[in-house]
């Protein structure tokens, strides 16, 4: 994947931030989605890749674009031949009320890179690169928490877990409060948190806890191209949902993944904020345009780069929708 891709993709994330944007706080998270969908289908027409959707919106009979298995941007001949994983808007409900963390998000990687993850959960635990190989998911939390605070060269109590707020993390709760950690429970957006681990400023150490498996590919990306480490294991709630993963490939649902083989090879991220979070600002708009924030990444340089645009509508009539 040419370098240039990179900053290429990051039009593709600034359309759907720029689109779910203008109805933040709205109350309405299926517009929001749906409108942050449709701006980033628009924007891959203007890529010279040949994608396949891998993580998206969805099978094809529950989602009319941006669908598993949809074939996406200009596939003119000599097009690199990418898989792709997306969510034009994570955190639907952070962007309909107005509250921090909702970024858009595409991680690219060449064919055969991204596990084809199903819909499902995954128990996850990620570190940023100060922490990488300490951790691990046969272990208990407080195990794994020591293990990172002596990599580290700090405290427990030092450290500061983001998790979900959701009752099933109860259990897990309460034990890293014993152990000492500092706890800090988030709404939505769990691809943002496991990212933000791996950014000194934003002052999250460690990602526990349960959410979707997709999202789990999407931030192994992310965490690959950073230097930070990461696990995951499929957690099925039924058997569909077992059934289901063996059909896209998965021959162990108890297997634990690393952030190799959840993304392998050579990946790129980007990601453009919606709503002001830990390491992205929001959207602004001011009269004819709107500033955003973003982030593109690449595991093979390492190069982790913060773009603030500027937008003029006037200039750029498609941003404007």
């Amino acid at each position: 994947m040419d370098r240039n891709l990179a900053m290429e993709v990051v039009r593709v994330t600034e359309m759907a931030a720029i689109a779910s944007a203008r109805l933040m706080g709205r109350g309405n998270k299926n517009e929001s989605d749906q409108v942050a969908v449709d701006a980033m289908r628009r924007a891959f027409d203007a890529l010279n890749i040949d994608g396949t959707v891998v993580i998206g919106e969805g099978e094809r009979d529950e989602a009319p674009m941006l669908y598993i298995g949809e074939r996406v941007g200009r596939r003119e001949p000599g097009a690199p031949e990418v898989d792709i994983a997306l969510d034009p808007l994570e955190g639907t409900n952070l962007c309909a009320y107005g509250r921090p963390g909702s970024i858009s998000v595409v991680a690219m990687s060449s064919h055969g890179g991204l596990l084809n993850a199903p819909d499902t959960y995954m128990e996850k635990l990620a570190v940023g690169p100060r922490a990488k190989g300490a951790i691990d998911l046969t272990k208990s939390p407080t195990e794994n928490l020591r293990a990172i605070a002596e990599r580290m060269k700090v405290y427990v109590e030092d450290l500061t877990v983001m998790t979900l707020d959701r009752e099933r993390h109860a259990d897990l709760i309460k034990e890293v409060r014993a152990a000492g950690a500092r706890v800090r429970l988030i709404e939505d957006g769990d691809v943002a948190g496991a990212i933000a681990t791996c950014f000194e400023g934003t002052g999250v150490d460690v990602l526990m806890g349960i959410g979707g498996a997709p999202e789990g590919v999407i931030a192994a990306a992310a965490i690959r191209a950073t230097g930070g480490d990461m696990q995951g294991r499929l957690v099925p709630r039924n058997q569909g949902e077992i059934e289901r993963a063996k059909k896209m490939g998965i021959t162990d649902i108890h297997k634990i993944y690393s952030a190799e083989e959840l993304a392998r090879g050579e990946v790129m991220f980007a990601a453009t904020g919606v709503t002001t979070g830990d390491f992205l600002k929001g959207v602004r708009f001011f009269g004819g345009g709107c500033e955003t924030h973003s982030v593109v990444m690449r595991s093979k340089t390492g190069t982790v780069r913060f773009i603030q645009s500027v937008h003029k509508f006037d200039k750029k009539p498609g941003y404007a929708l």
